[in-house]
């Protein structure tokens, strides 16, 4: 197994340099290919700063990229978790450091959004500290 870095994925998704496009297409049809989870954060964020994917499209991409049988995940329940939380409108960083935060008592943000939002999806509240 390999692993790869955030810019195989984006070439692979963004299709913005054919060359490397192509030698990313070779190697998800080659190998059996691990994504670390900070790639997938990178990824996300290149994907919509860089490039004006909406969170749409990227939630597509991941889901199609992710179901390959050759692609593997740190845990791919709590990526699932993200890309459905993402795409109820959860910023992805959030929704990815929620995800892999559900074994704990709580989590703590000073981001108000965050605490809102989280409240009706999990059993791990997340909570601004007290002051």
């Amino acid at each position: 197994m390999i692993s790869v870095d955030t810019n195989i994925v984006v070439r692979l998704l963004a299709m913005d340099d054919m060359d490397q496009f192509h030698r990313s297409s070779e190697i998800f049809s080659t190998q059996e290919v691990f994504i670390p989870d900070t790639v997938i954060l990178e990824t996300e964020w290149v994907l919509r700063f860089a490039y004006g994917f909406e969170p749409g499209q990227i939630n597509d991409a991941f889901r199609k990229l992710f179901g390959l049988a050759n692609v593997y995940l740190r845990d791919a329940t709590e990526v699932a978790l993200a890309i459905e939380w993402y795409e109820d409108g959860f910023d992805f960083a959030d929704a990815l450091h929620h995800a892999k935060s559900q074994q704990c008592q709580k989590m703590l943000t000073f981001d108000r959004r965050f605490v809102n939002r989280s409240k009706q999806i999990t059993t791990c509240p997340v909570r601004v500290p007290d002051s």
